[in-house]
């Protein structure tokens, strides 16, 4: 089920054009250089300026996107590094952590590292280390008028006599249509119970990031401990991006905890708004499936990103979650969807209303 609707079709194109690539569609490609080679990529082209990479090596997850000359994403020191399956010890995770418009966290732990008597787990679980099965990959059809592309894969997360869990993944869009979609079902494919989280680390870097520009969110919140109080307080502009922080150098950050609300289906509709380069991204996924939302925030020199990542459960990791009842087990067999939708929005008509719909 689409969580908007409305597209920017425009088919002034037909009778001028023979091949789908001299307006856009998927490209597939492997890299063959550097930290990432090898590692199998994705480029979406939705014929309107926005275009993003999914990388199939990464879980399916999606790292560089721009829309026309403005890069969206944040993109970490390291970039795009080869899958790394067995870094899930401690905070190893960020040793290849690229960054980038969606990184997905779990399937089974999402959060700080932890253990206890039912395992150790490192920070966010294996997931973006997990290369993707591709199942298939649909582009447009100019002749028959379908303007849909997709790539669908499986991402599992497995132990032999242990949890074997498995996401299938769809990620889609429409040529003509600056928005994305993901579709994603986790099931239960082992015969006993098994934990589940999920969390999708959407980063958001220079220019869409620059200071001014907007974190729009609506609802409750609280700063996630007391060095987030810093920003996170009732004096602070904390829904303005900062210029780079000195004190947010190495490690330093902030992040809130928030209830976000939604609008009368139940949607919730965040995002950045930057009217200096007069684009905004919109985020727009169900609070019935991920009830969680955390505002990371970490203005280093050089090392300059905002997150919003709508989640299952705040990153407290399997060992709390359990601890206070808010971890969810899935039994043999059982699913679970999640839809989430991102749009590029540059009519100023429409980035006045989309701005408008936080006040």
């Amino acid at each position: 089920m689409a969580l908007s609707s409305g597209t920017e079709k425009n088919f002034a194109w037909k009778g001028r054009v023979a091949h789908v690539t001299q307006l856009g569609g998927i490209e597939t490609s492997v890299l063959d250089n550097g930290p990432g080679r090898n590692t199998r990529i994705a480029w979406f082209d939705t014929g309107t300026g926005f275009r993003f990479k999914v990388v199939p090596d990464r879980g399916l997850d999606i790292v560089d996107a721009f829309f026309n000359a403005h890069s969206l994403a944040w993109i970490s020191h390291a970039g795009i590094t080869a899958p790394e399956p067995f870094s899930d010890h401690g905070i190893t995770w960020l040793r290849s952590f690229a960054g980038g418009l969606m990184t997905t966290c779990g399937i089974s732990h999402a959060g700080v590292p932890d253990s206890d008597e039912f395992g150790e787990r490192g920070l966010h679980g294996p997931f973006s280390n997990t290369p993707a099965e591709i199942t298939s990959i649909v582009q447009p059809d100019l002749l028959r008028g379908n303007m849909q592309m997709k790539i669908c894969g499986i991402i599992k997360e497995s132990s032999a006599l242990g949890h074997k869990l498995e996401m299938r993944r769809t990620i889609s869009g429409e040529l003509g249509s600056p928005v994305v979609r993901i579709h994603d079902e986790v099931v239960n494919a082992g015969n006993q119970d098994a934990p589940h989280m999920l969390l999708y680390h959407l980063n958001f870097g220079w220019p869409l990031v620059d200071e001014g520009a907007e974190i729009l969110w609506k609802g409750s919140w609280k700063a996630r401990e007391t060095v987030s109080e810093k920003i996170f307080n009732n004096e602070f502009s904390f829904h303005q991006c900062q210029p780079p922080l000195s004190e947010h150098a190495g490690s330093g950050e902030a992040a809130c905890y928030i209830d976000a609300g939604t609008d009368a289906d139940g949607i919730v509709t965040c995002g950045i708004f930057n009217q200096k380069i007069g684009v905004a991204f919109a985020v727009r996924y169900k609070k019935s499936q991920m009830p969680c939302l955390t505002n990371w925030q970490h203005w280093g020199y050089g090392e300059y990103v905002t997150g919003l990542e709508p989640a299952t459960n705040f990153p407290i990791g399997q060992k709390e979650a359990r601890a206070t009842n808010k971890l969810i087990f899935l039994t043999p067999s059982e699913s679970r969807e999640y839809e989430m939708e991102f749009e590029l929005i540059h009519d100023q008509d429409k980035l006045n209303d989309f701005r408008n719909s936080f006040n």
